[in-house]
């Protein structure tokens, strides 16, 4: 994956605090169900920006 980030959506947080990856994202990422991905914040990222990392 090169190039610009790609805008996918955003999404509620749920009551549990959850959160539904959008499909074409997953398609795209190849994240299926069972898969781990890791949540990093921070810099270079601001407040309310997150990333998801699949878990190896």
């Amino acid at each position: 994956m090169g190039g610009a980030p790609k805008f996918y959506g955003k999404v509620p947080v749920g009551t549990k605090g959850q959160i539904v990856i959008p499909a074409e994202a997953r398609k795209s990422l190849g994240i299926k169900s069972g898969d781990q991905v890791i949540i990093i914040s921070g810099p270079p990222h601001h407040q309310k920006m997150i990333s998801l990392m699949m878990r190896n």
